[in-house]
């Protein structure tokens, strides 16, 4: 076990996936001898050189682009977006292309792709620079959408990422890249998808959250059991393919559900979950699926901390779920 920061943990799970198999590459802009915007990708350049460690011209097409065709031939390429904002001239790329070629060609090009990005705010990057638009890719059928929360984590679903047949988006939540910090399995490590991650127990209220809202969810939920609300903790880290089983098991025991997310309100996931503890605990709900979100404006500036979930904000919407019934 070794101590890292989530992004030192992006680091070493890309260093061992490298070192481990010579077909994994890494490509995007800066990520060579700069080691990328926040130094995700420090020090693979020195180790595997250009021909493993490109730096592309500033161009998302052009990078999932050419990690597509470098996947159907064999290879399987990590290709990092600089900022999740900036993803969307390779939208069509994405969602037309990457994710349809193993489905278009009954299984005989799995097309190994990782996308790497960072997402969302806490740093002060304005509306250029800190959106969370995950839903827009969860809603892409042949993509796998995944958000690690711990350094464990994002070591382990990385390296399951990289293994993967079906491309995968890795949604790294930069507010958090320094500020978390955990013991790391050395080795391979590997963390399933389609498993949450059970933080804490509770059997008042369920909390469910991803990413950099794990965090203050946590916080919320022991400032709650001051307060003698016993609030259960999931992680869901792993949105496609979402762990629905666990999800519905903690809300057939506590009876009722708030969902954090800091990406907008209106078609975010937590109507995802929302929906399908409508259908599958509908009987075990006591009160109303309460969501906590960003809200339905272009992120601000000025206002950032107004516009993200904090632990006041989660503790709030706990509290009235709990009364409610």
């Amino acid at each position: 076990m070794t101590e890292l920061t989530l992004v030192q943990a992006v680091n070493r799970g890309l260093f061992e996936a490298m070192r481990s198999d010579p077909d994994v590459l890494v490509l995007g802009e800066d990520v060579g001898v700069n080691g990328g915007v926040f130094r995700a990708t420090e020090g693979l350049y020195k180790e595997f050189g250009a021909d493993r460690v490109i730096d592309t011209p500033l161009s998302e097409t052009g990078i999932v682009g050419t990690a597509i065709g470098m996947a159907l031939y064999g290879l399987k390429p990590v290709a990092e977006i600089q900022f999740l904002d900036f993803i969307y001239p390779a939208f069509d790329q994405i969602v037309s292309e990457l994710s349809k070629f193993r489905y278009r060609s009954g299984g005989q090009y799995p097309c190994h792709v990782v996308i790497r990005s960072p997402y969302g705010g806490g740093i002060r990057g304005g509306l250029y620079h800190s959106q969370s638009t995950e839903a827009y890719f969860c809603h892409t059928a042949g993509l796998k959408v995944v958000v690690p929360s711990t350094p464990a984590d994002a070591k382990g679903l990385l390296l399951t990422a990289i293994h993967d047949e079906d491309p995968v988006l890795f949604l790294e939540p930069k507010r958090i890249y320094r500020s978390v910090t955990g013991e790391v399995p050395d080795g391979d490590g590997r963390v399933p998808f389609g498993t949450a991650r059970l933080v804490r127990e509770g059997t008042d209220v369920s909390l469910f959250a991803y990413g950099a809202m794990v965090p203050p969810t946590s916080e919320a939920a022991e400032k709650l059991a001051g307060e003698g609300i016993s609030a259960e903790v999931i992680d869901l880290r792993s949105l496609v393919p979402l762990d629905e089983a666990s999800v519905v098991a903690s809300v057939q025991k506590t009876g009722r559900a708030v969902v954090v997310h800091e990406a907008a309100r209106f078609c975010g996931f937590g109507g995802e979950v929302a929906a399908v503890l409508a259908e599958k605990a509908f009987y075990s709900l006591k009160a109303p699926i309460a969501r906590v979100t960003g809200y339905d404006t272009p992120f601000p500036y000025a206002l950032e901390n107004l516009y993200l979930p904090n632990a006041d904000t989660i503790m709030h919407a706990a509290r009235s779920t709990v009364k409610a019934g």
